[in-house]
């Protein structure tokens, strides 16, 4: 959520920073309904204060008197005015909430300008993508349908819900168990944590109301199945107040994610490479304002170490205004070559979202020197997401027997040098 009080005092700037990203939004009907806002709370206000008058009032004469029957009678009078100033302060209160909410994060100046992903500007590549042999689509691997049951997965669940089956499944789990070790070994506390969550706390990240429509609902108990652990891990201080010296605070945590991916299914859909359900291992961190964008490209750095540890070549990309989410200030995204298909796939994205996430679910910290709490900065990255991983891997170690190398990061965990 954006400073009520910067928006007020640089307006144009806010609304320059925002022309800049995808999102529709009128600041100039937002401040104006503000100002509505305050009239329809001063009102309430004024009245509530002149009922506190007349009852102190009416307090003092004698009961039953004539002087005290019209006081009542008054009084009535004004507590049926100050009902209905308070219903109009709370519908003026709940639309301003709701106006505020639609305003997108400040993308930071540091972010390329442009109005589209063909505008993400590739900051290096690391990897020698043009050395690999033999590789082939992951899907076309002799072992692809009995390892990766995605016909089995459709009569249980329907498209983009495979099976993991034998080996497949323990590379998976070799996998994670990798992931997790390396964020450890990183300074990341890990969390085991819900995977349904309750409205509050898919509003305090920025997936309520921006994607609602990409999110598993339970409209019955209304909760939300996790597009990602970011969600639930943000939420862990939702409400709690750091002392300064405990930041920085890092955690992670392993989860499978969810995502209707509405308006984009039918878009790279072959094998791994999109899917409704998928397993994922979170970083996220908690900062001092001062530190946030110094944390991010640490962040980055931790998840590309595990990338360059599993020998997968990678590029970087400084995702530009036009393409940059909604709650995010300033955003990498990290794309693995996949030699089989020919192309970069997305398995990470690290970003920055300043005090947007940190206001909307009230995570503070008392400054040093005894000013009054102020909010933390929030990052989250992926440290990395299975699926698009798996897939290079399946495709960039391919032998020319058709078996497929096991990276030697992997062995401790997986227990042998192949899959097959």
């Amino acid at each position: 959520m954006i400073d009520v009080k910067f928006l007020r005092e640089h307006s144009d700037e806010v609304k320059a920073r925002i022309a800049l990203k995808k999102f529709d939004c009128d600041i100039d009907a937002v401040l104006a309904f503000d100002a509505e806002r305050r009239k329809a709370v001063t009102a309430y206000e004024d009245a509530r204060s002149a009922q506190n008058a007349a009852s102190k009032a009416m307090a003092e004469l004698p009961k039953g008197s004539p002087e005290f029957i019209a006081k009542v009678g008054e009084l009535k009078l004004v507590s049926a005015k100050v009902k209905e100033l308070q219903a109009a302060a709370d519908d003026a209160e709940k639309k301003w909430k709701s106006m505020l909410l639609s305003i997108p994060n400040l993308p930071h100046e540091s972010v390329p300008v442009g109005k589209s992903d063909k505008d993400n500007v590739v900051v290096y590549t690391w990897g020698d993508a043009d050395s690999i042999e033999n590789a082939v689509p992951h899907w076309e691997l002799g072992f692809y349908s009995r390892l990766l049951d995605f016909e089995r997965g459709v009569k249980v669940s329907g498209a983009g819900f495979p099976f993991y089956v034998g080996d497949m499944a323990r590379l998976v789990r070799s996998l994670l168990s990798f992931f997790l070790d390396e964020a450890r070994k990183n300074g990341y506390r890990e969390l085991m944590c819900p995977i349904m969550v309750n409205a509050a706390s898919a509003t305090a990240t920025g997936q309520l109301p921006d994607k609602e429509g990409q999110m598993y609902h339970d409209a019955q108990d209304d909760y939300y199945m996790i597009p990602t652990a970011e969600v639930p891990v943000t939420n862990f201080y939702r409400g709690e107040i750091f002392d300064e010296s405990e930041l920085p605070v890092y955690a992670c945590a392993y989860t499978p994610c969810f995502r209707r991916e509405a308006g984009s299914w039918g878009k790279d859909v072959r094998g791994l490479n999109r899917l409704h359900q998928f397993d994922k291992v979170e970083l996220v961190k908690w900062v001092h304002p001062d530190s946030s964008f110094d944390e991010l490209e640490k962040l980055r750095l931790d998840a590309e170490g595990i990338l360059r540890k599993l020998k997968l070549p990678y590029r970087v990309l400084s995702i530009c205004t036009g393409d940059i989410g909604f709650p995010h200030s300033k955003q990498f995204d990290l794309e693995v070559w996949a030699a089989g298909q020919k192309k970069w796939l997305e398995v990470s994205s690290c970003s920055c979202f300043t005090d947007f996430q940190a206001r909307r679910a009230n995570i503070r910290f008392r400054p040093k020197d005894g000013d009054k709490p102020r909010f933390v900065h929030t990052l989250n990255g992926s440290g990395l997401a299975i699926p698009r991983v798996l897939a290079a891997i399946l495709e960039n170690n391919v032998r020319p027997d058709g078996s497929v190398a096991v990276p030697e990061v992997l062995k401790p965990w997986y227990g042998g040098d192949s899959i097959a």
